[in-house]
């Protein structure tokens, strides 16, 4: 199904858990914001115009929504299959929903099936995941205001996709890390350089990209660069999730729409580091 406008019936035909039980509430142990998923239209418009001003207006991404897509958002055919994650700034009592400053989209197995794949599936060849799909979600465009960006606000973006993973007894997400391509892919290409040395999967889940990341001639080195270092210049995000244990699948693809080169990665519930297990998943 090609959504081109997303109203309150797609959410309830198309998403993959409403049509049985909502997603978990959540309690965020920072009294500034409030979590919670997405159960209105207007919830998701607030989480498209979000990534909007982040990848549009701030990261300078040339989105091409479906036709009817009202201005000032993000919008793409998977949204409707997805559960959205919101973190706003705490309602005061008898007011509005507070700002939002956090937001991310989950693909869970049943809605992918429906919805022709993953996102990842169009940037990469997931043949060798195969034997996961059943029990893995896609995670994506995650963002978060730029007035925002701190540890607080991922913490509890993460400890509402950890209790989603608890409460659907889901075991793998996977998803594509982003890196702008402003150097045109220098900064990319040297993270994956390190990466592949040190977090790489083992070979029977690789993945390669339609459409990789190659560097111009003017920006090759024939330098090895240093292993020791493996995180030096990754976006905090993809610093947060190697912490947490996840892995890359493969090299970069190149998103020419967002000028970015996107790094596949997995995260399995067994292989999180105690630390952002507990995070995650709580006690």
């Amino acid at each position: 199904m090609l959504l081109e406008t997303i109203n309150v019936s797609d959410l309830s035909q198309a998403s993959p858990l409403h049509q049985v039980k909502r997603p978990p509430c959540v309690n965020s142990n920072d009294r500034r914001f409030e979590v919670y998923w997405a159960d209105c239209e207007d919830d998701v418009r607030d989480a498209q115009r979000l990534r909007y001003q982040v990848f549009a207006q701030e990261m300078g991404a040339r989105l091409t929504p479906p036709v009817g897509t009202a201005a000032g958002l993000d919008v793409d055919r998977f949204d409707a299959y997805c559960d959205h994650v919101l973190v706003r700034l705490a309602t005061v009592p008898g007011a509005a929903p507070g700002m939002l400053v956090g937001t991310y989209r989950v693909l869970a197995p049943g809605a992918a099936r429906r919805a022709g794949g993953f996102y990842t599936d169009t940037e990469f060849d997931l043949t060798q995941l195969k034997q996961l799909r059943a029990h893995a979600v896609e995670l994506g465009r995650s963002c978060v205001h730029a007035d925002w960006r701190s540890a607080s606000v991922i913490m509890a973006l993460w400890s509402a996709l950890g209790h989603y993973m608890q409460t659907y007894r889901l075991k793998t997400m996977i998803g594509c890390a982003s890196v702008q391509m402003d150097d045109g892919g220098l900064t990319a290409d040297s993270l994956w350089q390190r990466l592949r040395h040190t977090h790489l999967v083992e070979r029977k889940w690789q993945v390669l990209p339609y459409y990789g990341l190659v560097l111009p001639a003017y920006l090759k080195t024939t330098e090895s660069p240093p292993v020791t270092t493996p995180y030096a210049n990754a976006p905090p995000l993809i610093k947060g999730y190697l912490r947490c244990g996840a892995r890359l699948l493969g090299p970069p693809a190149v998103d020419v729409a967002f000028n970015t080169a996107d790094l596949p990665l997995m995260l399995r519930v067994d292989d999180m580091t105690p630390r952002y297990r507990t995070h995650f998943l709580g006690n």
